[in-house]
């Protein structure tokens, strides 16, 4: 490594982590940077850095614990893009070596022990600082110090957002295709959902979350539907809206989409049992789903199923949606394929894949209804983000830039901040989001 440099310690070089790496290697000889990109797959990492000059591709088991330390310890500053489960043991190190630590996931109680570890050591952990939870928190809180600002006392808060196909690339009928961690798809609802309406807690658990959706209309793209994501309320204080009436926070899926994926979860095919998947290992997946059927739904066949569990006007759409991901087929279920979950999203992974030249898309709207002064007024702000390719994603760009962008600010001293944070704060979303425009990622109001 060049001793002038600071070095930039990345681990994880998935789907999400392309724009990441390019940004900060594009600004690495004038940023005198170097970045160290760790990953399992030790191509994988090569194949992102492209032999840059200013950076180095390393592979290790996260949990040697000797590479790891020596990698943090030569580190300036670290960026966890590894499953959210991982952070807590890079955190600890990162406490230990006393390095700055980013991530885009949530932020969970066990990082949030280490807080005291953070403070002492003068440290900042920047968390939630992708796209949702990321770019979500920055413009919505802007709108939010705006409207205050105003002096408007807000009364509804509503976010929704979603990683969807570009028009152009939508071809088949669950009018989606994998941009991200495919286990993540597979997971979603599973946390259930609460938030707030009309004063009201609403709690929904998870074989209901994606009946309860409405949905909501974007600029130049349609109608979607929008599903709660998990628990909404923590954010009303973080977001300083304790006593706004109406407070959720969305999904956005194509409204085919949820209908199907509503059926999946009766199906049993979200379900981590691991025993009986097993004993399907190696036989045909329409043997598997009908088993599924079977011991979670009691239907003798798929016709079955239908006639029992599907509302008459869904019906030949569910076949269509459950054809398409290969339910009827003979192809033999991999070796390697331990729960049923693990199945599912096998034929997920084969079934909708972004094909090279595919373009994705993300969107995300904000729709806030305030009150000043006695009269009443709706705010809304939308943004559109598509991608290039199979590589060049939006999903790559909208989750990456944020923490590249916030990596920068913080080893240029723009961001001083120190302590625990997601990016609610005036002194992080205001030079994000500025720099975040520059590379054509930005709200419209509508």
């Amino acid at each position: 490594m060049k001793n002038d440099f600071k070095n930039i310690l990345l681990f994880g070089a998935g789907k999400s982590a392309t724009l990441l790496i390019n940004y900060l290697l594009e600004r690495s000889v004038l940023c005198k940077w170097t970045l160290t990109v760790v990953d399992a797959d030790l191509q994988l990492a090569r194949s992102k850095i492209n032999a840059h000059p200013n950076a180095f591709a390393l592979s290790f088991d996260i949990n040697n614990t000797e590479e790891r330390i020596k990698a943090i310890d030569q580190a300036h500053i670290v960026i966890s893009m590894l499953p959210p489960a991982l952070h807590y043991i890079v955190a600890q190190d990162c406490i230990a070596f006393r390095k700055n630590l980013l991530t885009a996931s949530y932020l969970d109680e066990k990082i949030k022990a280490l807080e005291s570890g953070i403070n002492s050591n003068q440290l900042l952990f920047l968390c939630e600082m992708g796209l949702d939870p990321g770019i979500d928190h920055m413009s919505a809180m802007q709108m939010v110090d705006n409207i205050k600002d105003q002096g408007g006392l807000i009364k509804s808060f509503k976010s929704h957002c979603g990683g969807l196909v570009a028009p152009e690339s939508d071809d088949n009928p669950w009018h989606y295709k994998i941009t991200w961690n495919p286990a993540n798809i597979v997971n979603a609802g599973k946390a259930g959902a609460v938030y707030k309406e009309n004063g009201h807690i609403i709690k929904i658990n998870y074989p209901d979350v994606f009946n309860q959706h409405g949905t909501v209309s974007i600029p130049g793209y349609g109608r979607y539907a929008c599903y709660p994501n998990r628990n909404s309320l923590p954010y009303m204080s973080l977001y300083g809206l304790e006593s706004t009436a109406t407070f959720i926070r969305t999904t956005l899926r194509h409204p085919h989409f949820c209908t199907g994926w509503k059926y999946i979860i009766k199906a049993g095919l979200t379900n981590e049992d691991a025993v009986s998947a097993k004993n399907y290992t190696g036989k045909a997946v329409a043997e598997w789903f009908l088993y599924c059927l079977r011991a979670h739904t009691q239907s003798g066949n798929f016709t079955d199923f239908l006639t029992k569990q599907v509302a008459t006007e869904e019906r030949m759409l569910v076949q269509e949606l459950f054809s398409y991901l290969g339910l009827f087929s003979n192809e033999i279920i991999p070796g390697t394929l331990p729960a049923h979950s693990s199945v599912l999203q096998y034929l997920l992974e084969t079934r909708l894949k972004l094909g090279r030249q595919d373009k994705d898309l993300i969107v995300m709207l904000h729709e806030i209804d305030y009150e000043v002064r006695g009269k009443y007024y709706s705010a809304k702000s939308s943004m559109a983000i598509k991608g290039e390719d199979h590589l060049i994603t939006a999903m790559a760009k909208t989750v990456g830039l944020p923490l590249a962008i916030a990596a920068e600010l913080i080893l240029n001293n723009t961001i001083r901040l120190k302590g625990l944070h997601i990016p609610v704060i005036k002194d992080i979303y205001e030079p994000v989001l500025a720099k975040l425009k520059d590379n054509k990622i930005y709200f419209r109001e509508i």
